[in-house]
């Protein structure tokens, strides 16, 4: 009864969440995470259904201005764009004005996304400190804001949104000035994460202080992340931070019916339960193979091995399995591991 009530009142207090002209229906927002969100999980998402607003892995511009000039290609990070369903959002990091500007025309105009996202809250070393970019930016807010008001213009449009940490560090807490740059810029939405770039995911997310950036600005939209690791939590963070939405990262790789969950609870409605054990290996070999569509079965293989092992957190038998799967480099082995060793309700009796 309290979980339903809970749910009531999320779905009386949260509409359709609008970013420019795209309304994000349910506002449960799919984060872009490099090297996990691609077409193959994208389309496993849509499956289960739920998500508002889906996103690909980040890509890095300059990198798809060079391949575009020097081989004709687009990045495999860009993998189904121009296809699937709309919405879609495509998020992109750099340190260069110019370079965002010229990817994100291309995003809008010839892929016709439906939102240009920029990264200003990776904290990894390779974008941070080698690259200048991602979370780095946070501590020179009017350099962010002229960096989103050139991509704003080159969309012409098209919305375009950012994703930020808190800041830097404690010592550099930016995130209130930063997020009055980007809307100043005329940003459409901005997603807040918890946290500052030096704690990566360690710690908890602060949601007080996501709470702290909503109430600082006046117009524009605030999307929290951070630690959303059930449905529950999910309408809990919406009814007592006040953003306007939520986006689900690391739980949503491991879970991706959490959105249909989220959903559902939103509408008043009893969440829909977990898939079985059964089902859910069923649901990592459909993803196997979409996966092996795109890449071939070699390179495949070795892509799946750490979505399979992020499928099996949290369940009886895990670690055997990811120390196995893990190490497999031929479909045979994928298969042989999957049929014995990924987690079933029960152990199996050793001889």
């Amino acid at each position: 009864m309290i979980a339903e009530h809970a749910a009531t009142t999320a779905a009386e207090k949260h509409a359709p969440l609008a970013i420019g002209s795209v309304v994000v229906d349910p506002p449960i927002l799919q984060a872009p995470m490099a090297g996990y969100t691609n077409f193959a999980y994208r389309q496993i998402v849509r499956e289960f259904g739920g998500a508002g607003l889906l996103a690909t892995e980040m890509i890095a511009a300059r990198s798809a201005i060079w391949l575009e000039s020097n081989r004709g290609e687009h990045p495999d990070r860009l993998w189904g764009v121009r296809d699937e369903p709309r919405p879609l959002a495509v998020q992109m990091w750099d340190n260069d004005p110019d370079n965002l500007a010229a990817v994100g025309r291309r995003l809008a105009k010839d892929f016709q996304v439906s939102v240009v996202d920029l990264n200003f809250g990776c904290p990894v070393r390779q974008v941070t400190e080698k690259a200048h970019s991602g979370s780095w930016l946070l501590r020179d807010p009017d350099r962010v804001g002229v960096i989103v008001r050139r991509v704003v213009e080159a969309c012409d449009g098209v919305p375009v949104t950012a994703k930020i940490r808190l800041g830097c560090s404690d010592s550099c807490r930016t995130g209130v000035e930063v997020a009055q740059r980007i809307e100043e810029a005329g940003a459409s939405c901005l997603t807040v994460h918890g946290r500052v770039a030096a704690q990566f995911f360690k710690g908890q997310a602060d949601w007080d202080a996501i709470a702290e950036v909503k109430r600082s600005v006046s117009r524009m939209p605030i999307v929290g992340n951070g630690d959303i690791d059930s449905a529950e939590t999910a309408v809990r963070r919406l009814r007592e931070s006040g953003v306007d939405g939520v986006m689900i990262a690391r739980e949503a790789v491991a879970k991706p019916w959490i959105f249909a969950q989220v959903a559902a609870l939103l509408r008043g409605e009893i969440p829909p339960r977990d898939p079985t054990l059964d089902e859910q290996q069923e649901l990592v070999l459909h993803h196997y193979d979409l996966v092996c569509q795109r890449f071939g079965v070699e390179r495949g293989t070795l892509l799946m091995r750490k979505f399979a092992c992020s499928y099996a957190q949290g369940l009886p038998g895990a670690r055997d399995f990811r120390g196995k799967i893990s190490r497999v480099v031929t479909r045979e082995e994928f298969l042989e591991v999957m049929r014995t060793t990924f987690p079933r309700h029960t152990a199996e009796p050793t001889t």
